[in-house]
């Protein structure tokens, strides 16, 4: 589809959509697949089937000679990107407030949701309002082609965060977001990704390599598909999906103003 075609329909969708609809992918535990659906101020994506699961099998496009273009984080002097585990925060340490994100790097809604609220959280981080704690999951892992992008894409944002170049990598994936159902970028992909924002350190390839965190990364998604605190339920039952906003131990309903209802 070009590119004049695409911008067509999104206008199509923009004027028809009173209200935006996003959906994520959601797991109410094992191998069991849904669709979460999500009120969220975003564009509707056509391809999206409200309650159905959602499967690309037209375009498994190789991402080989991909031109990867990096978008740099615009953090403020005193904000820290730090590691604990598979989560990574990001904040001035006297921020007052703090959200967790959950997402994977291949669930298109969780690009959408960048897209449509990254603007409004980096403010307040920059400010020194807001802690953001990412936690990026496995969940679609089967959904690539070859499957395990998911696990590769989050393994390596951990070590971009150990470099100090979390936001920058996390940003520059969601940039270049393979479809789903495609082949993600693959190890050395990744890394050359992570050179290009400025990883310079040679143990952030080792850790791609050896996937050091990838069983920190499925402990922890298992403990939270399964969290009462993070479980909504959209009509078929409780269920979580990407991607989830939580404060002080609740589920944030993503209307247009969260952000400031939250932040303040």
């Amino acid at each position: 589809m070009g590119g004049a075609e695409r911008n067509a329909r999104k206008r199509k969708q923009q004027q028809t959509a009173s209200r935006s609809v996003a959906q994520a992918r959601g797991v109410a535990g094992g191998d069991k697949k849904k669709v979460v659906a999500i009120t969220v101020a975003v564009v509707v994506l056509a391809a999206l089937v409200i309650g159905g699961v959602i499967w690309t099998t037209s375009s498994k496009d190789s991402t080989e000679g991909k031109v990867i273009a990096a978008q740099t984080g615009t953090l403020a002097e005193g904000v820290v990107q730090k590691r604990d585990g598979a989560v990574v925060t990001v904040g001035k340490p006297e921020a007052k407030k703090t959200i967790d994100v959950y997402a994977d790097f291949l669930c298109p809604i969780c690009k959408q949701f960048e897209e449509s609220f990254k603007g409004q959280i980096e403010e307040r981080v920059n400010n020194g309002t807001l802690q953001v704690r990412y936690h990026m999951l496995p969940m679609l892992n089967q959904r690539s082609d070859p499957p395990g992008y998911s696990l590769d894409s989050a393994n390596a944002s951990l070590a971009a965060a150990d470099a100090g170049k979390f936001v920058a990598f996390h940003d520059a994936l969601f940039k270049d977001q393979p479809q789903e159902g495609a082949r993600g970028f693959d190890k050395a992909q990744l890394i050359k990704l992570g050179q290009d924002v400025g990883i310079t350190d040679p143990a952030f390839a080792t850790a791609i390599h050896t996937g050091v965190y990838e069983q920190q990364i499925q402990d922890a998604y298992k403990k939270i598909s399964t969290d009462p605190s993070l479980q909504q339920d959209f009509g078929n039952g409780p269920g979580f999906g990407t991607p989830t906003v939580a404060s002080n131990g609740q589920v944030v309903k993503l209307e247009p103003d969260w952000v400031e209802k939250v932040a303040g």
